[in-house]
């Protein structure tokens, strides 16, 4: 029977008007100026209210060639449910304004075996906004072409267990026919993040936040979970999708599959001058295949 998770953050986060929402998308992607490449296997992309970081996120989606492309997962962080653990949907289908993306229940299936995940009830499923931000641009990006989607829910995950669940789906990182979706923000600056950092040497806060931010990207860039590890333990960067991340690097470390994370784009929702100011960073990052 098919169970629908609905586009609960359409009409507040981004239009609901399928008309509108399709002109904004291709208007970003468009504007990217961006080839599309086969060897484009994954990206990192932000996911706030599309009138912040919809431009951003196209630098990321801008990069898909859909054709080899048949399924894509979804790694997503846990705003408001706390679990351990990385979550399965208990949805068929998930909805936006402008199409569906069936899940792929065999997928499903085959992780649910591994008795490592739990499932999320539909509630839990709807609050959370970090994958359905991605929709829209996928639905765009793959329209013409037969794709599922495997979206996990990525919990407060230990060290430990970010590193079980990067080998375990490391396997689905070796066949081409899969697309990874990480699904995350960068630094959440201000009081109201309980984040102040600020190195005065970089001059204004909103550089020393580039910087913070940027230095973040570059240990990205190279690959090394346990490097991010130790970034994120000094800096404390309010990095939210740091799981999702953290397990996407761990899977590329222990597949056969060369893959190389390169970041396309940075912006921020605005420039903190004050301690009273307030930020959010967005990032946008293709992970291409290595000859």
């Amino acid at each position: 029977m098919e169970k629908i998770r609905r586009p609960s953050h359409s009409g507040s986060w981004y239009t609901d008007n399928p008309k509108k929402l399709a002109e904004e998308l291709d208007g970003w992607l468009g504007g990217t100026g961006l080839a599309k490449s086969s060897d484009v296997r994954g990206v990192i992309a932000p996911h706030a209210g599309y009138s912040y970081s919809g431009r951003a996120a196209a630098y990321a989606f801008g990069n898909i060639d859909p054709s080899n492309i048949t399924r894509v997962f979804l790694l997503g962080p846990s705003h408001h449910h706390y679990t351990p653990k990385c979550a399965l949907s208990k949805a068929t289908v998930y909805r936006t304004p402008i199409g569906d993306l069936p899940i792929d229940q065999e997928v499903n299936e085959e992780l649910r075996a591994t008795g490592k995940f739990e499932f999320m009830d539909i509630h839990v499923d709807e609050a959370e906004h970090s994958m359905e931000m991605h929709l829209p641009y996928l639905v765009k990006v793959f329209q013409g072409y037969s794709v599922k989607i495997v979206p996990i829910l990525v919990g407060a995950l230990s060290a430990e267990s970010e590193a079980m669940y990067g080998r375990l789906l490391a396997k689905y990182v070796d066949d081409p026919t899969n697309f990874f979706s990480v699904s995350s923000d960068f630094c959440h600056w201000g009081t109201r993040f309980n984040y102040t950092h600020y190195d005065k040497k970089q001059g204004a806060i909103y550089k020393s936040i580039e910087v913070l931010d940027k230095t973040g990207m570059d240990i990205i860039e190279t690959g090394d979970p346990d490097a991010f590890k130790q970034y994120l333990s000094e800096t404390d960067n309010t990095i939210c999708g740091r799981h999702p991340i953290s397990v996407f690097l761990h899977m590329a470390k222990n597949s056969s599959t060369k893959i190389k994370i390169r970041f396309l784009r940075y912006e921020q929702s605005s420039q903190c001058k004050s301690m009273r100011d307030s930020s959010v960073s967005y990032a946008s990052a293709a992970a291409k295949v290595e000859a």
